[in-house]
């Protein structure tokens, strides 16, 4: 089964948990049927930065291996703010955010996403300048191929991110020698939160991230329903057509041929089981596709 996702070219999966090790997770992923995983590398509310170990890093890898994981990938830390006007915190952030990076490269994975922060002093323009920098001086501090996702937020408070423009603006602000090492995460539930109506305007979404940003751009997409409607700001998800969404954007994602070698997963709650109902997501995707 993992050969034929691999030959196929399946690019579904979902976050998985590294309970009991980081080398835990491609079996988590592989349970699951997936090809794709996402992890944490750390607990995501602790400030603590732990080192990968050249015993872990090998392990983790060798797994990966095993279990045909064809994209992995982390989500970085909660407590990150580059965008933040506190200099303590913009400086404690920057320090994580590169320990991401740093265990991203030394466990081989694909891509880091991160959070845009907020700018609590209300001046957007100013935080999107703030992840810049951040974002500038990581990436030229841990060179590699990892590339850095900047994930689209649902626009609550004082996030920055919530608008094509916004992410545009903080890659804009990114050295030219660097800026191949960035791209979009984009996430259903944050995108339809933030007033991007994925239900009524399917096409004009995509060709506004194709104008504002370009397709080639996005590198990787979170499938989350929303428990909240269009344009509420409001970032809950929900189980895949079991929200304000519904099934056919889902439809018409993984059918879409412009996104067939996007890398896609899923955070949609887990439950009481979260191996069946990360199942279940996956092959309500697969049978979506099927269907056509």
């Amino acid at each position: 089964m993992q050969n034929e996702r691999v030959a196929t070219g399946d690019e579904l999966g979902a976050h998985v948990s590294i309970a009991g090790g980081l080398e835990k997770a491609p079996a988590r992923g592989a349970e699951r049927g997936a090809s794709v995983i996402q992890i944490f590398t750390k607990q995501p509310s602790r400030w603590a930065e732990p080192a990968v170990s050249a015993d872990v890093a090998e392990a983790f890898r060798q797994e990966r291996m095993e279990h045909d994981i064809v994209t992995a990938g982390v989500h970085d830390s909660y407590l990150i703010n580059v965008a933040s006007p506190d200099p303590k915190l913009w400086a404690r952030s920057l320090v994580c955010l590169r320990g991401e990076m740093e265990r991203a490269t030394a466990l081989g994975l694909d891509f880091v996403v991160t959070h845009p922060g907020n700018a609590t002093d209300g001046d957007q323009a100013a935080g999107l300048s703030r992840n810049a920098e951040a974002v500038a001086r990581v990436l030229d501090e841990v060179p590699g191929d990892v590339v850095l996702l900047l994930e689209i937020t649902a626009g609550t408070g004082t996030t920055v991110g919530a608008s094509f423009e916004n992410l545009a603006g903080m890659i804009a602000g990114v050295p030219a020698h660097l800026r191949d090492r960035v791209g979009v995460c984009f996430d259903t539930c944050h995108a339809f939160a933030a007033g991007y109506d994925l239900v009524g305007d399917y096409d004009g979404v995509w060709q506004h991230f194709d104008d504002v940003l370009g397709l080639d751009r996005l590198g990787l997409l979170h499938l989350n329903d929303s428990k909240h409607p269009l344009g509420s700001r409001r970032d809950r998800h929900e189980q895949i057509g079991a929200g304000t969404l519904g099934v056919e954007p889902f439809r018409r994602i993984v059918t879409d041929s412009r996104m067939t070698s996007v890398p896609k997963v899923l955070e949609t709650p887990k439950g009481d089981d979260p191996v069946n109902s990360d199942r279940r997501n996956l092959e309500l995707l697969r049978s979506l596709r099927r269907e056509g």
